[in-house]
């Protein structure tokens, strides 16, 4: 099952021809999930001692599987953070999954890793950080978060090494992404909360308030938000960053969603302060264009990540004697697939003007959401937006009244757009990342909210 023979031909010919036909389309269904009881009943069992030969598992990944699966990169798939790859990224994909390539070690993948470092250090320069800076691509935030407050441990270990505290803590907010306090359970550390302003914003005052009230001589990290994901606030990076640099404390900047819109010239200036940063996350596979999973991490000083991350055995000491640097050593784990390839290809084949063309246009599209919604008698907007996340309520409706409209948007092929709460209150929201999106499409879902 090793061997490219004829069989193996064919069956490349087959799966070469489903993506060409899925890459493609100019209307891509969105699709919808069933129930595990459907599916076994179309489906049935997949996996058996003679299998069943590939065309005819392409076959039945194609007419049933994916089509169960939501199409994440349609248009109108305004929930959560959506995925929109260019066709040169996804291509090369294709090209990373063919090639074999292992990105853990510069001895193994050394081509791969300098193409993704130059992918690293555009978005670093992006962000004002020196050229020193650098780090690694994940398979996501969750990943990239821990990551970065591992090291931002490590560090404060040494520091601290005479008078270590009880306990670590991380100061955040609320707004903050759920793989923060995640991250807090899986190092064993406490969480202080933050309260933000009436804006939603973390500010540098109320950090020092806060932690001079919570007299917790543990705090070692502080983690501001570029673009929370429920309403897309980025906190005030500036104010966060020099209370940090006053107490010497470690500042992370969650921006897996929102740090794409450094690109974007007309909300650069949201992000001031985002050069004070230790280390920040910003996924290219949220708006920057990239197929699933890319996470950037990157570190000012990524000596401390190495410092932090680097596994060490009998087996590793071959890959660890020269000056280059081992991607793996910037994050937890140690295999990982070339993830940052396709970012790079994508960046490499249309230059970096182009996506800021494209981040500008998911701003204009949502900017229009924002200003249609103000126009309409029976919506309310929730909070002016800072990026490209709308959310609103529709006045009246209830909870059941916001699933309703979201299963009838799907079940005729509308768009997919779902409730979520803020302020204890069920809505809904727009998350705009796809250039393909258009102010059509956004009247047509705001138009259904009758």
């Amino acid at each position: 099952m090793h061997r490219y023979d004829a069989t193996t031909e064919v069956l490349a010919e087959a799966v070469m021809s489903y993506s060409r036909e899925r890459m493609s389309m100019g209307d891509v269904p969105l699709d919808a999930p069933r129930t595990a009881a459907e599916l076994q009943a179309l489906v049935g069992q997949t996996i058996t001692a003679q299998g069943m030969g590939g065309e005819k598992a392409l076959r039945l990944f194609g007419d049933v599987l994916a089509q169960a699966c939501i199409t994440v990169d349609h248009p109108r798939y305004l929930s959560f953070i959506p995925c929109a790859p260019t066709k040169a990224a996804t291509l090369f994909d294709l090209v990373v999954s063919a090639s074999s390539l292992y990105a853990g070690t510069w001895m193994e993948g050394s081509g791969a890793v300098y193409a993704e470092n130059q992918a690293l250090a555009w978005l670093s320069g992006l962000a004002g950080l020196p050229e020193s800076a650098g780090g690694v691509f994940v398979p996501g935030g969750t990943y990239g978060n821990l990551s970065a407050l591992v090291a931002a441990r490590y560090r404060a270990r040494q520091q601290r090494a005479a008078d270590l505290p009880r306990r670590w803590a991380i100061a955040g907010t609320a707004n903050a992404h759920s793989s923060i306090v995640s991250a807090c359970d899986v190092m064993d550390v406490d969480f202080v909360g933050v309260p933000v302003g009436e804006d939603g914003r973390l500010t540098g005052t109320a950090l020092r308030e806060t932690l001079a009230r919570a007299g917790h001589d543990g705090v070692f990290a502080v983690v501001a938000t570029a673009g929370t994901t429920n309403l897309g606030i980025v906190d005030d990076l500036d104010s966060v960053g020099a209370v940090c640099a006053e107490l010497g404390l470690w500042f992370h900047v969650d921006g897996a969603y929102g740090l794409a819109g450094l690109a974007a010239p007309s909300v650069r200036h949201r992000f001031d302060g985002i050069e004070r940063a230790d280390s920040f996350v910003v996924d290219p596979h949220k708006w920057l264009f990239a197929p699933f999973d890319c996470c950037a991490l990157v570190y000012r000083d990524p000596a401390l990540a190495r410092a932090a991350h680097t596994q060490r055995a009998g087996y590793l000491d071959v890959v660890t004697e020269g000056d280059e640097i081992n991607p793996s050593d910037y994050a937890v784990g140690l295999t990982r697939r070339a993830r940052g390839l396709p970012f790079w290809f994508s960046l490499a084949t249309h230059g970096t003007q182009a996506y800021t063309d494209a981040v500008e246009r998911t701003l204009t599209v949502a900017r229009h959401a924002a200003q249609s919604v103000r126009e309409r008698p029976q919506l309310e907007l929730l909070h002016e937006p800072d990026l490209s996340v709308v959310c609103f309520r529709r006045v009246g409706w209830t909870p059941q009244d916001y699933r309703a409209w979201s299963q009838q948007l799907l079940a005729q092929d509308k768009g997919f757009v779902v409730s979520t709460t803020h302020a204890g209150e069920t809505c809904t929201r727009l998350a705009v990342v796809n250039p393909e999106t258009t102010e059509a499409d956004i009247d047509l879902i705001l138009d259904s909210m009758v």
